[in-house]
């Protein structure tokens, strides 16, 4: 299976999935334990769920799962929230904090390399292709960076996560107008919403936010419960979908229709 899968459009609007792949290489696979071939916090269909919402738009997944390297990430494996419990490049828990590998099968500093070569490598060329593409045709890009997780999980933050956690990088990686369009349709909606809570935007969100270059970056982390079973086997539900399904649609038509207009 090729790492990423990149399907090509002339719009300004980016889509990029990091996390809804599950692919696990079969050398990989018999290193993890019963924890890890659980894959539980995979952001599970949301390539389906964006999918073909606004015609156009490219969309990049990396059809790895993140247990193989985290395509969100940084290659030198920073923490995106120092002081906080979080996962890394090359995760060695799972999102309950529990190991995902057996005994003395962790990945070690040159299986990481390995993998930063021949996974993590390609997925951001392909985000950074598919930016320069949108700025030779339009002069502006706008990276959407689509997440899903699990309503409530302990080890990363207190309670239950709100529906939509549009991240921005505290205001720094997008306009102020397109920064104001996302969370104002999200407020507006039925479901709950935050900005720059407790998920500010990962480190594709961080690293090619540059507003003054006019590439604008957002990420959008929705809670599963929004649109599927938050248990495995982890269904897709099609009547709780469709409805974020059109909000989503409204979001990103807007964006798409102000890129192109040259409002951000």
């Amino acid at each position: 299976m090729e790492p990423v899968s990149i399907a090509k459009g002339d719009s300004p609007l980016i889509l990029s999935v990091p996390h809804a792949g599950t692919h696990i290489p079969d050398a990989i696979r018999t290193r993890l334990n019963d924890r890890g071939l659980a894959i539980a916090d995979t952001d599970w269909h949301v390539d389906r769920l964006y999918k073909d919402l606004i015609p156009g738009a490219t969309m990049i997944k990396a059809n790895f799962h993140r247990y193989v390297i985290d395509a969100n990430r940084g290659a030198d494996d920073s923490s995106l929230y120092p002081g906080r419990n979080t996962t890394g490049l090359c995760p060695l828990t799972d999102f309950d904090g529990r190991p995902i590998w057996r005994d003395g099968a962790a990945p070690t500093s040159d299986d990481i390399d390995a993998r930063r070569e021949t996974f993590h490598r390609p997925y951001h060329e392909g985000v950074e292709a598919a930016i320069a593409a949108a700025q030779a045709r339009h002069g502006v890009a706008v990276l959407y960076d689509c997440h899903s997780i699990r309503s409530t999980i302990p080890f990363l933050f207190e309670g239950e996560l709100p529906a939509l956690n549009i991240g921005t990088n505290d205001s720094k990686s997008c306009s102020p107008a397109l920064e104001r369009m996302v969370a104002s349709h999200s407020s507006d909606s039925a479901f709950s919403s935050i900005l720059n809570g407790r998920f500010k935007g990962g480190w594709t969100t961080r690293h090619y936010g540059d507003p003054a270059r006019k590439v604008h970056t957002i990420q959008m982390e929705i809670a599963q419960r929004c649109y599927m079973t938050e248990a495995p086997p982890w269904d897709y539900d099609d009547g709780k979908a469709e409805i974020l399904r059109r909000l989503l649609k409204t979001i990103l038509s807007a964006l798409d229709v102000a890129a192109r207009e040259g409002e951000l």
